[in-house]
């Protein structure tokens, strides 16, 4: 191996692609004020998009996830990176509600698929299993890091040159990814045990297994639960008289805080049994949540949500695909991290589209926050008895 292709090379450009990606996504909801204004959209119009954009994402995740596993993540990431460009290209020209749903909504859903959790992680899974757990977490805390620094600077942008151009230096910015993808395998190599597990076949597994399924539930409620804040609570702050740069500034801090988050549940992964961690992590959002939206809200709280909310963001992420790992091997981890991530994404639709719909019914988002801390408490609940070991016992090489 080459030490362009080393692993900590492939795990440091597969970590800077996840961070780039996820920090320019993690920043479209400061794009919701400017444009529904300019346009006289109701906030359910760009909330809608975004919707589409996580259902979208999600339903081409796993076969994203299988194209990864057949012909590597480079391929892949490549391929992801040229609809991730289109789709901000696209949306920087998007002046109906057809038109975002279109670049919003479906190409950029699927240029995420391609360049984000299950595509990445599933190449960093390769590592030897007592080091598995440790690099996923090391790999979605840099991925965090892009939120610290992109969001910021998508406002800046915004403010500097308007939302339309600001989009065109996103794209560039986004262009870097297939550069980045180039220190991963252009095809993947799996030996030993995993080998001879077909993806039909680690499917049909997959789902008929309990833990799995259990598994999935609790990442949908992390899916709510995340695109609910990321797209609403710039717009929730601003309503309760903060300005829009708290709510930039809170959003950063979350990215900040997962930083540690994410890689500390990788650690603490590698010691602990992971479901375990997970129903920990799933309760603490929900007394989190409570806590903001139960006590007044000023510029201290926010930034205390967002640091707290933070540490137990994608926290989840590592924990939840290592468990995926160690169920089922990484043979076919790509397109099962993919599967599990399409639930995630169910969730998120939900999440983004509720949050609009209720606000432009009820004018508050009470009745989403509600249903955030409720389902916390159920994904905990059914984390706890998921049983941390191989599905089966491993085929001999």
């Amino acid at each position: 191996m080459t030490r362009w292709r080393s692993p900590a090379a492939m795990l440091a450009a597969a970590a800077t692609v996840l961070s780039i990606a996820l920090g320019i996504r993690h920043g479209f909801g400061l794009f919701l004020q400017p444009m529904s204004l300019e346009f006289g959209w109701g906030r359910e119009v760009f909330a809608l998009a975004i919707a589409v954009q996580n259902l979208v994402w999600g339903a081409a995740q796993p076969v994203t996830g299988m194209l990864a596993d057949r012909f590597g993540a480079a391929r892949t990431m490549v391929g992801g990176t040229v609809l991730y460009v289109a789709g901000l290209v696209l949306m920087s020209v998007s002046s109906t509600p057809g038109a975002l749903l279109l670049s919003v909504g479906v190409v950029l859903g699927l240029g995420l698929s391609g360049t984000t959790f299950a595509v990445v992680l599933g190449a960093v899974s390769r590592v030897p299993p007592e080091r598995r757990s440790r690099a996923m977490g090391i790999a979605t805390a840099i991925g965090s890091f892009g939120q610290f620094v992109m969001l910021p600077g998508s406002l800046s942008l915004i403010g500097w040159l308007g939302w339309s151009a600001a989009l065109i230096v996103l794209a560039g910015i986004a262009a870097s990814m297939a550069g980045l993808s180039t220190a991963l395998p252009w095809r993947e190599q799996v030996s030993g045990a995993q080998a001879g597990t077909r993806s039909g076949e680690a499917l049909r597994e997959a789902l008929a297994h309990n833990g799995f399924r259990l598994l999935a539930f609790g990442f949908f409620v992390c899916g709510f639960q995340v695109v609910f804040i990321i797209t609403h609570l710039p717009a929730f702050l601003v309503d309760r008289g903060l300005s829009l740069s708290v709510g930039t500034t809170t959003l950063a801090l979350i990215g900040l805080a997962n930083v540690a988050g994410a890689y500390l549940a990788g650690v603490w992964g590698a010691r602990f049994r992971k479901p375990a961690l997970l129903a920990a992590i799933y309760a603490g959002r929900a007394l989190v949540i409570a806590a903001f939206v139960l006590l007044p809200i000023t510029e201290v709280s926010a930034y205390v949500f967002g640091i707290t909310i933070g540490i137990l963001w994608m926290s989840t992420v590592p924990l939840t695909n290592g468990t995926v790992a160690t169920l089922f091997g990484v043979r076919n981890m790509a397109m099962l991290s993919g599967v599990v991530f399409f639930v995630h994404q169910l969730g998120a639709f939900l999440g983004g589209w509720l949050g609009g719909y209720f606000y432009d019914r009820a004018g508050s988002y009470d009745s989403v926050w509600a249903i955030a801390v409720a389902l916390s408490l159920l994904a905990a609940a059914v984390n706890l008895p998921i049983r941390e070991a191989p599905a089966r016992p491993l085929q001999p090489a």
